[in-house]
């Protein structure tokens, strides 16, 4: 009801649902986001960063952001970082906040924009400046913090790998290690699903969201089109992240796979493994990875 009530006061203000700070100009609504607006989504402007128009919109208790493309027909989804790591999108939504107003108020507890920079600095070490890890150590703690599903047994060596649900290279790759190695308990799969394909996002998220995502994933390996769809509306901030992690660190390919060996070095794949075999007999104990 109070989320109703807010609503409610957001519809009848006398201030447009998308009006932004008096000492900047706000852009009509986009071409790309009319329809959204028009089904009851809240909108607010974020500002321009690299070019592009960032929005904020919530719709039945649930966030997103969009970015416009310059003919302003298009749009792409999710959270902004600089090169740096910056999280260009949780920055412009505190400034956003501070500028007061009930909009933030339909915010999920648990959404990104909700949270304070400092907690969003702790989820992810994306962001942190600290000197004391190695370049590969603070990658490899990105990794470590990603969203992701386990294949196999937990008692197994690990690999971490990045995956997009309708990749064929990321198919072939885990059919050749699911028999003789997942299944024998040789290796354990933590996946990272990405979305870099249309559908793919929601697979993903779908993945990551149910109780049985390795049996899901498993038919989705072996023909079943029912076991992943791709719903529209199913929020993908979970995959963002990956993907956020994928960006920071300049992995470009699909699957990558990274991973502790015996001697404490930390080891990328990009690609299916041509060495399967020198891959399992170089992971290091189970014990190596969280």
């Amino acid at each position: 009801m109070r989320l109703l009530a807010l609503i409610a006061a957001l519809m009848i203000s006398a201030t447009p649902a998308f009006a932004q700070s008096k000492s900047a100009p706000v852009p009509n609504v986009p071409e790309a986001l009319e329809a959204l607006s028009e089904r009851g989504a809240q909108l607010r402007y974020l500002g321009k960063e690299h070019g592009m128009d960032g929005w904020i919109a919530i719709y039945q208790g649930q966030e997103q952001y969009y970015y416009i493309t310059q003919d302003g027909k298009a749009f792409v989804t999710g959270l902004m970082f600089g090169q740096d790591g910056r999280p260009i999108t949780i920055e412009q939504v505190r400034t956003l906040q501070q500028q007061g107003g009930e909009f933030l108020d339909l915010l999920a507890s648990d959404s990104p924009a909700a949270q304070s920079l400092e907690e969003v600095k702790k989820e992810t070490s994306i962001v942190d400046t600290a000197k004391t890890k190695s370049p590969a150590e603070r990658m490899f703690a990105d990794v470590e913090s990603g969203n992701k599903i386990r294949l196999g047994q937990s008692t197994a060596p690990v690999i971490y790998s990045f995956i997009d649900p309708q990749c064929p290279h990321c198919h072939e790759f885990i059919k050749l290690i699911r028999k003789d190695y997942i299944d024998k308990g040789l290796i354990q799969v933590r996946l990272l699903p990405v979305g870099f394909i249309q559908g793919s996002p929601e697979q993903a998220a779908l993945l990551l969201a149910a109780p049985n995502g390795e049996e899901l994933f498993f038919k989705h390996l072996d023909g079943d089109a029912s076991a992943l769809p791709a719903k529209e509306g199913v929020s993908t901030q979970a995959v963002m992240k990956n993907m956020a992690i994928m960006q920071a660190w300049k992995f470009d390919v699909t699957p990558l796979t990274v991973y502790r060996s015996r001697t404490g070095e930390i080891k990328i794949i990009r690609g299916v493994p041509k060495d399967i075999q020198g891959m399992i007999a170089d992971l290091g104990p189970a014990g190596a990875a969280r």
